[in-house]
């Protein structure tokens, strides 16, 4: 399955951006569905994800009450709504399924890091860019 990530941009702080993500196959098997991001010299962390059926996400503290994820399995898409932008929320972002122990992880500590492992898939992210 192919990912297509899209919407980002530079906005000003305390802005909204809504980025999407469509993929070339059906996403009903994904159980967790998610956003991802990377600064510049930090790790790459799991800001939002979503379960299947489920009708809200779960978040990291960092974007908790600003950014919202939903999913439409019937489309194959999923996004991440996202208001009152920061200068420190300027990352890549990309769009990925998420595994059980990562989801956990956000869950419980309301912060996940996932460094990619070099035999996974990953698209081009989009660039989010908060900046007066």
């Amino acid at each position: 399955v192919q990912l297509v990530e899209s919407g980002g941009g530079l906005v000003q702080p305390g802005g909204s951006l809504r980025l999407s993500c469509a993929a070339s196959a059906s996403t009903r098997g994904f159980e967790i569905v998610g956003w991802y991001r990377q600064a510049p010299g930090a790790e790459r962390e799991l800001v939002a994800a979503i379960q299947r059926d489920a009708e809200s996400g779960t978040y990291a503290d960092s974007v908790k009450d600003r950014f919202t994820i939903t999913r439409d399995d019937d489309s194959n898409t999923w996004h991440l709504q996202m208001s009152g932008l920061k200068p420190e929320d300027t990352a890549v972002y990309y769009c990925n399924t998420v595994n059980s122990v990562t989801f956990s992880r956000l869950r419980y500590y309301g912060r996940a890091d996932y460094p990619p492992h070099d035999s996974e898939y990953w698209a081009q992210g989009t660039q989010v860019t908060v900046s007066s």
